[in-house]
């Protein structure tokens, strides 16, 4: 492993384990072989636990990141990942066209990325999973997405995961009534302040 590589993923994984036992928990939740990680920078946890990973960023750290591909499947094998991981990289930004299979994917990542959903749910198959946590609005942007259906929260204690599939309709509710659409989330950027607030949410597309 390149010593940029494994500096990179220390920098990442600095609240060790977090994202695999995040990952982890969606594992066990839903059915899905195929993941695509759009703006995933470094973060290889989803290939700690699922067995074919497609991996998006623009940044360059990323791409030389993921050059390095003796150490990648290091990090994945030190972290108990299939013994066969399949790991792709695409050094492009997400809203651009994509030479990607439309419907494809079983589940779609979307964390601290920015609007993710609005822009690569086409290579979600239908009945597929959409991971989503608030940051930036793209939450809020797949509630409003009539592509979708939320089927689950994931909730976060003591560095711990859970997803929770019960009182569903107690979520998405903002604080302050207020219109959500995509203009006005294109507009601040920033997710809605909700009556609950769990760590993320899982979707399913639907159409």
């Amino acid at each position: 492993m390149k010593p940029k590589t494994a500096k990179l993923w220390a920098k990442q994984d600095q609240h060790q384990g977090d994202r695999w036992r995040l990952f982890s928990a969606v594992a066990q939740a839903i059915d899905a072989e195929t993941v695509f990680y759009p703006g995933s920078y470094v973060d290889v946890a989803p290939s700690f636990v699922f067995a074919s990973v497609t991996y998006l960023d623009v940044d360059k750290r990323a791409r030389a990141f993921f050059d390095d591909t003796g150490g990648v499947l290091k990090i994945i094998a030190d972290h108990d990942g299939p013994p066969e991981a399949d790991v792709s990289f695409i050094h492009r930004s997400y809203d651009l066209v994509l030479d990607l299979p439309t419907e494809h994917f079983d589940l779609l990542v979307s964390l601290f990325a920015g609007f993710v959903s609005e822009h690569c749910t086409q290579h979600l198959r239908i009945g597929g999973t959409l991971l989503v946590n608030p940051s930036h609005g793209d939450a809020a942007m797949a509630s409003i997405d009539p592509r979708y259906e939320l089927e689950g929260v994931i909730t976060s204690r003591s560095g711990e995961y859970r997803v929770d599939t019960k009182d569903l309709d107690t979520y998405l509710i903002p604080k302050k009534p207020q219109p959500i659409t995509a203009e006005t989330l294109h507009h601040t950027c920033r997710g809605i302040g909700y009556t609950k607030t769990p760590y993320a949410y899982l979707f399913t597309r639907v159409a």
